[in-house]
């Protein structure tokens, strides 16, 4: 799609017209796998958008990347270091297939506001968070996407759907959970 850019998150006017006044999805503010249970409990939504804010503005890092369609941000992906995901460490379900290899990426969240679904936003996103992984010296990108039968609707797929993943060359590595695969691609 011509009229379709990803690019690294680094403007927070950007974010913030993306997440709207509610922090995407109930005042999250992509900060479930940032925090651990008890951090993000404790912390109100106002204090999530600073977490955030500080990621976009006060890091040589971007913590994820943005799309635009037609020049307007229309779309989130949160793609980091694994170490930097508290929850994503200590999960269950998904915690890393492969604790303490050095280099592996998760992308964790997806975000596509109403005027970009069905656009193929999603898939431009995840092709550019494993992108800027790979410019920021990743060696593998990890994913853990819903994999479910049934229709589930948007709020569900926010960390994307199996389908998207192996679209973008990911295979499932493990499996601790029925509808929660852990899939990778190795970068070259």
């Amino acid at each position: 799609m011509r009229d379709l850019d990803i690019r690294p998150a680094t403007s927070w006017d950007d974010m913030r017209t993306v997440f709207g006044p509610r922090g995407a999805y109930s005042g999250c503010w992509c900060m479930w796998f940032r925090l651990s249970g008890p951090e993000f409990r404790d912390t109100p939504a106002d204090g999530r958008r600073e977490r955030l804010q500080g990621l976009v503005e006060g890091s040589e890092r971007a913590p994820g990347v943005l799309a635009y369609l037609s020049g307007a941000p229309v779309g989130w992906c949160a793609v980091a270091p694994r170490e930097e995901h508290a929850r994503l460490l200590r999960s269950p379900v998904v915690r890393p297939a492969t604790p303490g290899e050095a280099g592996v990426w998760s992308v964790t969240c997806f975000y596509v506001r109403r005027e970009g679904r069905g656009r193929g936003v999603s898939a431009a996103l995840l092709h550019g968070a494993v992108e800027y992984a790979a410019s920021q010296g990743a060696r593998v990108v990890e994913g853990y996407p819903k994999d479910s039968e049934k229709r589930v609707g948007a709020e569900e797929l926010y960390h994307g759907w199996r389908g998207l993943f192996e679209g973008a060359g990911f295979e499932e590595v493990e499996r601790r959970s029925p509808t929660r695969p852990i899939m990778r691609r190795t970068l070259t």
